[in-house]
């Protein structure tokens, strides 16, 4: 699977506005050459780079394959389009909590999984549970990954 966004790069910059920096907003996410079996998608983004180790920026899941993406700025909230839900991330919300690292330079990887089914879970899952879920329905898999250093 391809996975892009019309925000950043794959190994480049996020922009401000996705970030604590700035607006806060959720990046487009683009997926192309989904498998056709595909059922639903999910989308999670962590920081490998935090002090306390992988930390979760967004989970989504039971997305619409046939979607294409993401749009930018989704609503917080465990509920939201044609199924679609959305988990808690490490920052004790639901929905997206985008970088903002206290030091240096961290790296955010956005995985995106086709899976046969669906997940099935409700709004404000937690990863553990979205990828026991998954498990055994992984059909395809690919990652975009951005670079974030707070600013001031």
């Amino acid at each position: 699977m391809e996975i892009r966004s019309k925000a950043f790069r794959h190994e480049g910059t996020i922009p401000q506005e996705y970030t604590c920096d700035g607006s806060n907003y959720s990046p487009p996410i683009e997926w192309r050459q989904v498998p056709e079996k595909a059922q639903s998608m999910v989308v999670i983004a962590r920081d490998p780079d935090s002090p306390r180790g992988n930390f979760t920026h967004w989970i989504i899941y039971d997305v619409p394959p046939r979607m294409g993406g993401l749009q930018e700025n989704l609503p917080m909230g465990g509920s939201l389009f044609n199924g679609a839900r959305q988990g808690q991330n490490d920052f004790g919300k639901i929905g997206y909590g985008g970088p903002c690292p206290r030091h240096g330079t961290h790296r955010y990887f956005f995985e995106v999984f086709a899976l046969d089914q669906p997940v099935g879970l409700p709004g404000g899952a937690t990863e553990e549970e979205v990828r026991q879920a998954m498990a055994g329905h992984v059909i395809a898999q690919g990652e975009l990954m951005g670079r974030y250093r707070k600013q001031g």
